[in-house]
C-alpha cells in the first residue's frame, strides 16, 4: 500500500464521482493528495474520509474556467508540500448541454471547450515549471471513449476530449526528456454514487449489450489504473491514451444485435 508514498498529487475535480475514487486510492497508497474544485464543503469531506481512514489530503478551490485560481492551486500545493509529483486532469463540465453541430450554439460550444480542453491544458502548463524543478512528474489526464468515434450527440464534448487526447501525445514528446511522463486514461460508463440515479436504465442497459464484461465501470475501475501511472512503476509509459471500458471498443458494432438474436454471424 506504498505505491506512491512521499509523492504528492493534485486530483482536479476530486469532489465528486471519479476524482473521490482517483483521490482516495492515491491516499490509500501514500500519496499526499490535494483535493480540489468548486465545492469546498464537499471538498472537505473528501478529506475527512481520507483522512480518517490514515491517508493525508487537504482541499483547495479551484474553478477549471479560470486561470488565477489553477494558478493559486499549483503555487499553494508547492508552498504547502514543496512540490509536485503527479497532476490527475479530471475536472470537466458533463453537465453543459450539447448535441448535433446543427443544435449548438457558438456559447454552447466554447464553454465546454473552455472547461473540458482550455481548462486541462492550462492546469497541464501550470504544473510543468514545477514538476521541470522537481525532474520529473506524471500528468494524467482523464478523456473520454466520446473521443473514439462520431456519436449522434455530445459533439462539442467529443470534439474536446479528442483535443485531450493530442494534448497528451503533445505533452510527452515535448517534456519525455525532462523525466515528465504524459498518459491518458478514456473511460466508458462509469456509474458513482453521484450519478447513480441520474443513469437511466436504458443507458446501462445499452451498454451491457455492448461492453465484454458483465457490469459497467465504478470510480475504482480507473482509479487503479491511475495509480500505476502515476507511480514509478511507470515509467516507461508516456503518451499513451487507454481506454476503460470494458472492452466497448474492441470489438465491430454488430454485436449487441447478434447477441440478440442468439447468432454469431449473419
Amino acid at each position: 500500500m506504498n505505491r506512491l508514498k512521499d509523492k504528492v498529487a493534485i486530483v482536479t475535480g476530486s469532489t465528486s464521482g471519479i476524482g473521490i475514487g482517483i483521490a482516495k486510492l492515491y491516499a490509500a497508497e501514500g500519496a499526499k493528495v490535494v483535493i480540489c474544485g468548486r465545492r469546498a464543503e464537499k471538498g472537505q469531506a473528501v478529506v475527512d474520509e481520507i483522512v480518517k481512514a490514515g491517508g493525508e489530503a487537504s482541499y483547495h478551490f479551484m474553478d477549471i474556467t479560470d486561470p488565477s485560481s489553477i494558478e493559486a492551486l499549483m503555487a499553494d500545493t508547492v508552498e504547502k508540500y514543496g512540490k509536485i509529483d503527479i497532476l490527475v486532469n479530471n475536472a470537466a463540465n458533463v453537465a453543459l448541454k450539447d448535441g448535433r453541430v446543427d443544435e449548438l450554439t457558438i456559447e454552447m460550444w466554447d464553454a465546454i471547450f473552455q472547461s473540458d480542453m482550455r481548462g486541462t491544458f492550462y492546469t497541464t502548463k501550470c504544473a510543468l515549471p514545477y514538476m521541470q524543478k522537481n525532474n520529473g512528474g506524471s500528468i494524467v489526464n482523464i478523456g473520454s471513449m466520446a473521443s473514439c468515434a462520431g456519436d449522434l450527440g455530445s459533439t462539442a464534448y467529443a470534439c474536446a476530449k479528442a483535443g485531450v487526447d493530442m494534448l497528451t501525445q503533445s505533452v510527452a514528446l515535448q517534456y519525455g526528456k525532462s523525466n515528465i511522463r504524459c498518459n491518458c486514461v478514456r473511460p466508458g460508463l462509469i456509474v458513482t454514487p453521484q450519478n447513480e440515479a441520474h443513469v437511466p436504465q436504458a443507458l446501462k442497459d445499452i451498454f451491457l449489450s455492448n461492453i465484454m464484461v458483465n457490469r459497467y465501470g465504478c470510480p475504482e475501475d480507473i482509479g487503479y489504473l491511475c495509480v500505476y501511472l502515476g507511480s514509478d512503476e511507470s515509467t516507461y509509459v508516456t503518451g499513451q491514451i487507454m481506454t476503460v471500458d470494458g472492452g466497448l471498443n474492441s470489438h465491430t458494432t454488430t454485436v449487441a444485435q447478434f447477441r440478440a438474436m442468439a447468432s454469431r454471424t449473419w
